[in-house]
């Protein structure tokens, strides 16, 4: 995956903001009933040919989104931990000019954070009746631990998935994963197997991150994966173990934390 992957799936952009009046707050564009699990859901009819984001703010800190306008809601995760929250829909101007359309605050309070990780959102997206969940439980059937459950799914997707390198040397203008194509042609880059690998964990009801940033063991922006195991947050990298399963060299599941550096977790 290249440096430019921020821009490509729009986590970075840039908004000025413009003096455009709020529209009218719509009753049912924001839906917090999945709120105890740490998400929110967006319902929101993207117009044609407007580019439309969503922007969610904690303190100094925010991820940015682009709504589909294949999608009539989409759930985003609220990641950041307990405390309060802004939610943002804005549409494109002109360039990197977009006016506010719809904004709300959010409150959140879990017992625990890793909740939030179990969920199923926009670049984790699956369902119990997708043919990744339900790999997932036939793989860990006789599993008798979390661990156990996390090896058989990774053994399978290192061996199974191999990297596309046409797919990640092209155009991933606001690419997202999709895990039954991911499955389906056994190939994909990085940021797939990141999520096929969160998708089925979360299936069976293990926290997993997908986590994006820098790696020593690749010289491009990388995503892996956070999995909570034994009571601490350990990091999975299944396109790594893939390349050295191709290439014969051995390695071990649970990878060094000091030679990763993140910058977003979802």
């Amino acid at each position: 995956m290249r440096n430019t992957i921020f821009a490509l799936i729009g986590l970075l952009t840039l908004f000025l903001w413009t003096p455009f009046a709020q529209a009218a707050p719509s009753a049912d564009w924001l839906d917090l009933e999945q709120l105890d699990r740490g998400v929110i859901v967006i319902r929101y009819d993207v117009k044609a040919g407007i580019k439309t984001k969503l922007m969610i703010t904690k303190g100094q800190d925010k991820y940015t989104y682009k709504l589909s306008p294949d999608k009539r809601q989409e759930a985003f995760p609220l990641q950041m931990g307990n405390g309060d929250y802004k939610v943002t829909v804005l549409e494109q101007v002109s360039g990197t000019k977009y006016q506010v359309v719809q904004e709300a605050a959010v409150t959140l309070q879990l017992t625990s954070n890793s909740k939030v990780f179990l969920n199923s959102v926009q670049n984790i997206n699956w369902s119990d009746k997708d043919k990744a969940a339900q790999l997932a439980k036939k793989l860990t059937r006789s599993a008798q631990s979390d661990e156990e459950k996390v090896q058989a799914v990774h053994e399978y997707i290192v061996s199974t998935i191999r990297y596309d390198k046409a797919l990640a040397s092209g155009d991933l203008t606001d690419y997202l994963p999709d895990i039954n194509r991911t499955l389906a042609g056994q190939k994909g880059m990085c940021y797939d197997y990141a999520s096929l690998f969160a998708s089925m964990l979360r299936s069976i009801d293990i926290p997993t991150k997908l986590v994006m940033g820098t790696s020593e063991y690749v010289d491009v922006y990388h995503a892996w994966n956070e999995v909570y195991l034994n009571g601490r947050w350990v990091i999975v990298d299944t396109t790594v173990d893939a390349g050295w399963k191709v290439g014969g060299a051995e390695s071990k599941m649970i990878k060094d934390a000091s030679r990763y550096s993140a910058t977003k977790y979802y």
